[in-house]
Formats: C-alpha cells, structure tokens, sequence
C-alpha cells in the first residue's frame, strides 16, 4: 500500500475560524475538497512524522466517510499513531481530554456544533492542537491559505478500519486505536465533582430530573455518567441515541428547539432540574421547575459557588467571559478579588488565559461553560457542575438564583437572531453603523442617552496579539449595553446577532421578564442599526 500523490487546486473555502471550516454536505462531497482542508492542515503542522492524531466527530451525516478518509491520508503523511473515537463518535470535549490525556499532537474534530445534520444538512471540520484548544488564529491563519495553493494531497489506498469496534489496527507503520469515547472523559468528571453527594441525591427519591441529549453525541456520555455511576433512573436522559440528522432536529438547546425538556420542566408536574447539550456536546442549556437559567447567570453563580466542587475547593484564579456576554461574572470576580477578562467571541481566546493560569472558569452567553480541565466548552461538565451545587446547597434552582441576584444585583439579559439574511444587505447595515459611531455619544434615543459607542478589540495578555473588529459596542446612561455581531456559524447567508443588557440591583426590580426590562433597548437598538430597513424582518428568528 504505497503512499499516492494526488493533483488537486484550491479551492475558494471560507476562512476558518475557532469554529473551523464549516459548509453543506454537498460541498464537503466534491471531489478532493475534504482531502484538499485535510492536507492543508498536516502541512501547517508539518513535518507529521511519528506525531499521533486524535480524530472524532459528532456523529453527523457524513462523519464515519470522512473520518475513513482522514485516517488514510493521516498515515500517507506519517502520522505514527490515530486515536478514533469508536463508532467515529467524540464529543469536542471529550476530544479535548483524550488529546490533553493521551498527551497527542492534536487532533481533527468533524462537528458543525449546533447545526442542523443529514444529506441536505451541515458539515464541519476543525483543528485542535496539543493543548486540547482550537487552533490559534494564526494556525487557522495558515490553513487557510494552504488551502488557497494546493496542488496536492497525500493518501494511500487501504480498505475502511473497522471503526465499531475497539483496539488496535497495524496500517502501514502506523497504529489504529479505536478507543471507547466515553471512558477518559468519564473519569476524568470523577475526579472533578463529587460523586457521593450527587448519587445521594439522584437516588433520593425525591429530586427529578431530565437530560435531553437531542439526539446528538452526548447521549452515550450522559447515560454512562448520570444513570451508570450516579444512579439516575433509567429514562433521565432522553434522546440518547446520536443520530445522522439528530431525528429531524435542530440540536441546539434552547428554548425553542429542546421543545420536549420544556415541556417537562414546565407546569404542576414540572421536574427539578432540566438540562440539554448541543450537537458536538460543548454547550448546555441549564433549567430549574419552570426556571430558566441564562447562561450569563449560569457562570457567574458557578464561578461565586466554586469552592462547594472539589476540583475548585481551593479557590479560582480568574474568570474570563466573552464580549457579548453579561456583565454578572465581573461582579463576582470583583467580590472575590480576582481578575475577570473580557475576550472576543471564540475559545481560543480562553485557551490562552487557561494555558498561563490566568482563569480558571470561563463562558460564553451562547450556552458555553467550561474550565481549565480540558481547553473547549463542556456541556455536560456544566450540568455536573450545578448538580453538584444543588447537591451542596440543598436548594431548589430557582432558590439559588434568586439568591446570588439578591447578593450581587441581576444582568438582564436577551440576544435576539435574525438568521439568514442577506449577507450583502448585513453588510451594507454594519458599514452604515460603523460610520456613525463616533456621533453616537449624547444623542437620546426612547428616553436614553448614548454614552459611549465603539468597535470593540482585544490585547491578548498572554502573547500580546490584537484582534480587531469583534463587535461594536453601544452604552446607555441607565447601564445598558447594546452589542452587534455578524456571527459565522451559518452556512447560509449571514446571521445578524444583538445583544442586550442591563444592570438592576434594586431588589423589587428583579423578576421582571427580560424581554419587558429590555423593551426600550431593544427599541434603540432596532432604530441605531436600521434592522428593519436594511433586512426587512420585523421581528428576530431566535429569542434567547
């Protein structure tokens, strides 16, 4: 089985990102396209020889065909050892433990996070390197323009691995291990969380609860982890099964799509604790009996309770947050003394301030939680997280946030989506924001004043990079905050993303609905940007 040289061309891909090359099936099934990101990425990393290779993926249609293709040109470039998720299955945080744990050379991750998945659906593919983390911008940098003078990539011809079955394969001096995915990560949660107390409480009887896996990678996870080792009833975790099109679902969990944990969170007979994780397993959505947590909240009361957890018993070192996300978490560093850094969108940011022991939490307002135990968000690590919490405290949810808003004073958050408009006209709309930025400051708008507008950068403090550009920032004399993005985890057109927040701390202010206590921000926001005017919705697609 001789390694073969393929004659490929570029092709016109997208930038990738932290979230990685992202497009249609279809597009991923052209000839030479999946190769041609493939071997532009072995030749960023290059020279392969005798470095080993974490591969795995969500379990998306077309995951196990590329993971069979990845694997032959990994040993063409002489990669000496491939670890495999079995089933081709391996949740971005799970991929990350088995690189940090099995000490690889990285890793190729095939997920499109939250998308939707089947032939006519989503595909993706990124890099992580030996710290467990998304590439850096400058690696991703690299790949890309790989990508753009390719002329040719690596492969040998060799029959399919046997990707459902776990051990070792001898393929042309190289190793094959197909490990079992749930193992290392399970462990690894173990030594983490406390295991005693939380088993007590899920077999007490009384405590309910339910994981929507959504069909999606985290169900075997969440299966062995909450019913297996702690003891949770059988059918706590629903939708287990990973399915190609994760049933005909969108596996994002929010409020609008995990539409069958809602309902079990809701009315006479609702559960006491609800949760639900994504696509590739990064991000959770937390509830409590007809109680939604945000995740702006969500971090900012893991980051203030951290000490209940063993594996932060000793206290954090600095919490990290994303732009877009709320500013509770400041208020919590700021009580507990230590830094809090606002990062553009993006884990790679955090990866960085983890690598230096700058932070030890970190988040993201999109459902993403995580710590320094692996360098990617972690879905299921989060959901441990507050059942270790609930365990501790021996507090309802609802309780426990009603609480820290008592303490610290309540972020009112919303983000509002409008999905797949046209990239033209959003860019025309962000260009027209740009340029009026500098006469935003004292103008009125619904009765607030504009104190502050701004394009929001970022200086790394660790390697003293500078991203540009990440967001444009507006602020208002009554402590709110208006942020627009243009996100890129679409693979059509382009999603406008605004964000709102706004502090109260008055105690008889702080269970309004945050669509009401917003209402006059979202207002001004809609009227600076010209939304309407320049995409023609009225109304956003998502409300989170």
């Amino acid at each position: 089985m001789p390694v073969s040289t393929h004659t490929t061309t570029p092709f016109a891909g997208q930038k990738p990102g932290t979230s990685g090359l992202r497009k249609k099936v279809v597009e991923f099934q052209q000839p030479h396209y999946l190769e041609n990101f493939v071997q532009s990425v072995f030749n960023t990393i290059a020279p392969c020889t005798a470095k080993s290779l974490v591969v795995g993926g969500d379990g998306r249609y077309y995951n196990r065909q590329a993971i069979q293709v990845i694997i032959r040109m990994a040993v063409a470039n002489g990669f000496s050892r491939i670890l495999v998720g079995q089933g081709g299955i391996l949740s971005t945080p799970a991929a990350s433990c088995v690189i940090r744990k099995h000490e690889t050379d990285g890793g190729i991750i095939l997920s499109a996070s939250h998308n939707p998945g089947g032939p006519d659906e989503d595909f993706g593919i990124k890099f992580n390197g030996a710290n467990g983390g998304p590439a850096s911008e400058t690696v991703t940098g690299q790949i890309y323009q790989h990508t753009q003078t390719i002329s040719e990539y690596q492969t040998i011809d060799a029959e399919d691995i046997d990707l459902d079955a776990c051990g070792s394969i001898a393929l042309q001096g190289a190793v094959i291990e197909v490990i079992d995915p749930v193992s290392d990560y399970a462990e690894l949660m173990e030594s983490l969380f406390d295991f005693g107390a939380m088993s007590r409480l899920l077999r007490n009887g009384e405590f309910r609860m339910c994981f929507d896996a959504m069909h999606a990678v985290t169900g075997p996870y969440a299966r062995e982890i909450l019913e297996n080792r702690l003891g949770a009833g059988q059918g706590t975790v629903i939708n287990a099964v990973p399915l190609e099109d994760f049933g005909g679902g969108h596996p994002d969990p929010n409020q609008v799509h995990a539409h069958e944990l809602i309902e079990r969170m809701s009315g006479e007979d609702a559960l006491d604790f609800g949760a639900a994780s994504d696509g590739d397993g990064d991000r959770n959505m937390v509830l409590g009996k007809n109680f939604y947590i945000n995740p702006c909240d969500s971090l900012a009361i893991l980051a203030a309770n951290a000490e209940l957890v063993p594996a932060y018993a000793k206290g954090i070192n600095g919490i990290a947050r994303s732009m877009p996300t709320s500013r509770a978490a400041d208020r919590v560093a700021s009580a507990l003394n230590i830094d809090c850094y606002e990062t553009p969108t993006g884990w790679k940011f955090f990866g960085n301030l983890l690598d230096a022991g700058k932070i030890t939490l970190c988040g993201e307002e999109s459902f993403g939680t995580g710590s320094d135990h692996v360098r990617e968000k972690d879905g299921l690590w989060a959901v441990l997280f507050w059942l270790n919490l609930l365990a501790a405290r021996d507090m309802n949810v609802a309780d426990m946030v009603h609480e820290h808003w008592q303490k610290f004073g309540r972020d009112y958050f919303t983000r509002h989506d409008y999905e797949a408009i046209d990239s033209d006209s959003a860019n025309n709309m962000f260009a027209e924001l740009e340029q009026k930025l500098v006469s935003l400051p004292g103008q009125q708008f619904e009765g607030l004043t504009i104190e502050k507008a701004d394009q929001f950068s970022y200086l790394d403090p660790v390697d003293q990079s500078r991203s540009e550009g990440q967001g444009i920032r507006i602020f208002t004399d009554n402590g709110g905050r208006i942020v627009y993005r243009l996100s890129g985890t679409g693979t059509q057109g382009a999603t406008l993303r605004v964000y709102l927040d706004r502090y109260e701390q008055s105690a008889d202010l702080l269970d309004q609905d945050p669509q009401a206590a917003l209402a006059n921000l979202i207002d001004v926001a809609n009227r600076i940007a010209g939304i309407e005017a320049f995409t023609g919705r009225t109304a956003p697609d998502v409300i989170t």
